[in-house]
């Protein structure tokens, strides 16, 4: 008979799970939350302090009368959901829910669905952090204000059936502030210029940029580039210095959520929420031939670059193993100051770096390969030693105008055996000359080109992500439902990989930025994130925010 039951989210944890600890313990799902605020009202009681009526949701009644029956047998109750506040609140909803002794109700949580994680996560239970509750009630009531008392407005103005989101009406500002600065744009005329130079006994000729004279020089119009020609035609061309030397790049961070979903979406096409889709699956569990179900990567929702330092010795003895001695990283990764990282939280990372992703080839379906191979490259290449590039800049004089060349080959590649990105796939120059100072070259010919400055590009998803996060609005699992959202709604259209505004969308950006400033100002729910950190950090109280607020 189960003496312990353990309650996790989703049901495709439960199998994984259940084969970690054994035949004392029951393992059941949630399916998510099991209470919330009312469909049909606010659900917010503003006469007595702001007090969140909750409910049960439609249809989670059986699935709650089945958990009440396993908690009323068990002699411990073992709260597992998500290791993030919304996790946190789904465990205190349950707990009221089940009715059951509080003293036999413990909270756990895990960062990966592996065996010794879930077991010693049994071995640290803990109580509830109200905090984290608070701060996900808080942020749970701060959108349904904003949703239940401006959606109405919009029904009446625009046409019925609108939302206003709270962070989904920033988002669409963003998009719509970029539509308004690329309309707005007035493109500029510029000039650049390239000489072919002969090498004395090179078939080859050289290729180099013209730099101006001392300082750079702009040309910004077809007479100034006659003119500029016309005084290099008959000039005597030499290499005034050759400069050799060595530059390193370093190993990039591992993924958190945001990073992965741009990457993502930049090499492999995928949607944010596609993104997302494909990560759960690998952190809740796949069936691996041989081993059963395993949680293949650590949790997906994450603002933190940290890894544990078992799995950082585990993959730093893989890599001595694999590459040799000289490819692992000498120096320990370091956060990005200034943000409070949610937690105990770690970057995203696989389970165990020895399962490589052509073991997992056959158990994974296309995408789930292809994402969890971008995860496995990253975090492998982020505990590897920097590339090592020989750059060498040449400087060709003629009078007072300078001609430049540069150029870099790799002479250790350190990370970039297991990751490139888009940047280190441009081959640079390489110069085979044999180049020295003092060298005379003939010009071969000038080959001037005109070009226009571009308006700013329109956002993709994934440079969305990236600037939410950097103004400091939503957090790692708020991006891909924000983003969804937005299209769904039709504010957005997206059109190979951009993301365009439609007239609706301007329409309701234009109403709230009127009406509502505050709620699409970018620093004041960037404040607002803040303070919902405070929340969760126990600093401030969360009903003084819903009051101030409302």
């Amino acid at each position: 008979m189960a003496k312990y039951l353990v309650i996790v989210e989703s049901p495709a944890k439960v199998k994984t799970v259940k084969k970690y600890l054994g035949a004392n313990y029951e393992v059941a799902a949630s399916m998510g939350h099991v209470r919330d605020l009312p469909k049909s009202r606010l659900g917010i009681d503003v006469e007595h302090d702001f007090e969140p009526k909750y409910i049960t949701i439609r249809g989670k009644g059986e699935l709650l009368a089945s958990l009440r029956k396993a908690a009323k047998k068990a002699d411990k109750v073992y709260l597992a959901t998500d290791p993030d506040r919304e996790g946190e609140a789904i465990s205190w909803h349950l707990m009221q829910a089940l009715k059951e002794d509080p003293k036999k109700m413990h909270r756990i949580t895990f960062n990966e669905i592996t065996k010794t994680a879930v077991k010693s996560s049994i071995k640290q239970a803990r109580d509830l952090d109200m905090d984290l509750v608070d701060a996900q009630q808080a942020r749970r009531m701060l959108d349904r204000m904003v949703g239940y008392t401006i959606s109405p407005l919009l029904w009446a103005k625009v046409k019925r059936g609108l939302s206003a989101g709270r962070v989904q009406s920033v988002a669409l500002r963003i998009i719509c502030d970029r539509e308004d600065e690329i309309n707005a744009f007035i493109p500029e005329e510029y000039w650049s210029l390239e000489g072919d130079f002969q090498v004395k006994g090179e078939k080859k000729p050289l290729q180099a940029k013209f730099y101006g004279t001392d300082k750079k020089m702009d040309i910004h119009s077809k007479e100034e580039m006659d003119k500029l020609l016309a005084s290099l035609k008959d000039k005597e061309y030499e290499i005034n210095e050759v400069k050799k030397g060595e530059r390193i790049k370093n190993a990039p961070l591992p993924f958190t959520t945001s990073t992965l979903q741009q990457e993502a979406a930049k090499t492999l096409n995928f949607s944010t929420q596609k993104t997302m889709r494909l990560a759960q699956q690998l952190y809740e569990g796949i069936d691996i031939k041989g081993n059963g179900t395993v949680g293949v990567i650590s949790y997906l929702r994450t603002d933190s670059t940290r890894i544990s330092e078992e799995a950082d010795a585990a993959a730093r003895e893989y890599i001595t193993a694999q590459y040799g001695e000289d490819y692992v990283s000498k120096s320990e990764k370091a956060v990005k100051k200034g943000q409070k990282i949610q937690d105990a939280h770690e970057a995203i990372r696989p389970t165990d770096i020895s399962r490589t992703p052509a073991v997992l080839k056959e158990s994974l379906s296309r995408d789930q390969f292809r994402l969890y191979q971008l995860i496995w490259r990253r975090f492998a290449a982020s505990r590897m030693a920097p590339a090592k590039y020989e750059t060498t800049s040449v400087k060709i004089g003629a009078d007072q105008y300078i001609f430049t060349v540069s150029a870099s080959k790799i002479i250790f590649d350190g990370f970039m055996s297991v990751y490139t990105d888009e940047e280190d796939q441009k081959k640079g120059n390489v110069l085979n000359q044999s180049l020295e100072r003092g060298m005379k070259l003939s010009l071969k010919e000038l080959k001037p080109e005109q070009h226009f400055t571009q308006p700013p590009a329109h956002y993709t998803e994934a440079s969305l992500v990236k600037t939410m996060e950097e103004l400091g609005i939503g957090r790692p699992s708020t991006y891909a439902p924000t983003i969804t959202t937005i299209i769904a709604r039709r504010y957005v259209a997206k059109e190979n990989k951009n993301l365009y505004v439609t007239e609706l969308g301007e329409v309701v950006n234009r109403i709230m930025k009127k009406s509502f400033p505050s709620i699409v100002d970018l620093s004041f729910t960037a404040n607002m994130e803040t303070l919902l950190d405070r929340v969760a950090d126990g600093t401030v109280a969360w009903k003084t925010i819903i009051r101030n607020f409302y």
